[in-house]
């Protein structure tokens, strides 16, 4: 993790000097002509946003994920803390700590927008103080979101209650997480939100709203199968799309007798997820996406003759999805 701290970008900064520092950062920007925030503007920011790196995060996508961050905070200004852990056998002995900022300049002069990051890279024995230290970074009385990437062990949770207990939104992404996510005991499981479901919003719309425009009950009556096929490496967007179908459907009438399948591809076709219902009284539903190339076709018969509809759709993209997950 201190390769990691080391390879993102910001200033160096004395732990117990960040505000300061941040401060400093953005006179320094306005004095060279930069885009910055007036100096008695709040920086507009809307929330406090907590990236937290787990020790299976490599440094090209800790880079990425910051990106992320970025591109997010052209959608809501924030204050974002990256927390950098390090593993027990680092030899770190001390926190250290990073400022940097960006402001994104939209159509009119009012509408800049800015965000600020705090970087903290801890060893073990500190994390007692992290709680401390967070306080200081965050701004008060603002919302809290906290993003808990790549943990080698979910159960390692159990020792950041503060951030637990305290955020708007939790976000994880089932695709990337340690298998036990889906059993570790959340202090509020109301908050915590997926990224990959997050990211199938297009298809969710694409599929739902297309399926809105019939009764309920014609679509389970004679429902006798479900079946979904994906591209292996879209197997966590199929688990959550197909949970998703099933729980649609259940609020639509009976679905105890249906059979509900899913598998990858047979030919291994890249980017392929399809859902397709079949009927026992000739009635069909196909929804056959390419999210590689962002087109999906939908085939449908209800009873009142065939149809072919072809759109486009795709997964969100990571900041779009990252947006969606905290606030909706």
């Amino acid at each position: 993790m201190s390769a990691i701290f080391n390879a993102l970008p910001g200033l160096e900064v004395p732990v117990g000097s960040i505000t300061r520092y941040l401060a400093q950062m953005w006179q320094d920007t306005a004095a060279k002509g930069g885009p910055a925030p007036a100096t008695d503007d709040v920086k507009a920011t809307q929330v406090n946003f907590v990236l937290h790196l787990g020790f299976n995060t490599s440094i090209e996508d800790a880079v990425r994920q910051f990106g992320t961050a970025v591109l997010f905070s052209k959608r809501a200004p924030c204050r974002v803390v990256v927390l950098c852990p390090l593993p027990m056998d680092d030899s770190g002995t001390e926190m250290r700590a990073k400022v940097y900022g960006e402001c994104h300049l939209g159509k009119s002069k009012g509408d800049t927008r800015c965000c600020e990051f705090v970087l903290l890279s801890y060893p073990f024995p500190a994390r007692k103080y992290l709680e401390s230290q967070l306080s200081v970074c965050l701004i008060a009385d603002l919302p809290l979101y906290y993003w808990v990437h790549r943990f080698a062990s979910i159960h390692r949770l159990n020792d950041y209650q503060y951030l637990l207990r305290r955020s708007e939104r939790i976000l994880i992404d089932s695709a990337i997480a340690d298998p036990e996510i889906f059993n570790f005991a959340w202090p509020r499981p109301e908050v915590v939100r997926d990224l990959v479901n997050a990211r199938l919003l297009p298809v969710r719309q694409s599929i739902g709203q297309l399926l809105s425009g019939y009764a309920p009950t014609l679509l389970v009556d004679g429902l006798k199968a479900v079946k979904l096929t994906y591209d292996t490496k879209l197997s966590a967007e199929a688990r959550v799309l197909m949970g998703w179908t099933r729980e649609r459907l259940a609020l639509c009438g009976e679905v105890g007798g249906v059979d509900f399948t899913s598998q990858p591809t047979a030919m291994g076709e890249t980017g392929a997820l399809k859902l397709v219902f079949e009927y026992t009284n000739g009635r069909y539903f196909r929804w056959h996406g390419d999210l590689a190339r962002s087109h999906a076709s939908i085939e449908t018969d209800f009873g009142g003759g065939p149809s072919v509809m072809n759109i486009a759709v795709s997964l969100l993209k990571r900041d779009a999805a990252l947006s969606d997950a905290m606030f909706f």
